[in-house]
């Protein structure tokens, strides 16, 4: 299958095969907004469901404290609850 051919859902799970990425990346690299970018990978967490292979998410990161047990592993929280610090990576996801 050419590359013109395939759905951007399709590139994104081949990116995601290939490298972990962060949603906003995501956005960046297939020209779409976050918040879609976030919708493909979740679309793409249930189609794997059905084979041997599995999203993986690294969940986000407080930058000054390194806190990592958020609530919501899939977006990104605007400050860390521990330190209070607004600079926290966004989650992460590869497909295995």
């Amino acid at each position: 299958m050419r590359g013109d051919e395939t759905t951007t859902r399709q590139r994104i799970a081949d990116h995601l095969r290939r490298e972990p990425a962060a949603a906003g990346s995501l956005a960046r690299e297939f020209d779409i907004r976050t918040a879609t970018a976030l919708s493909h990978v979740e679309h793409i967490s249930k189609s794997l469901e059905a084979t041997d292979e599995r999203l993986l998410v690294a969940p986000p990161e407080c930058r000054d404290c390194g806190f990592t047990d958020f609530d919501d592993l899939i977006n990104r929280p605007s400050r860390c609850p521990e330190c209070k610090a607004e600079g926290v990576e966004e989650p992460r996801f590869v497909i295995e």
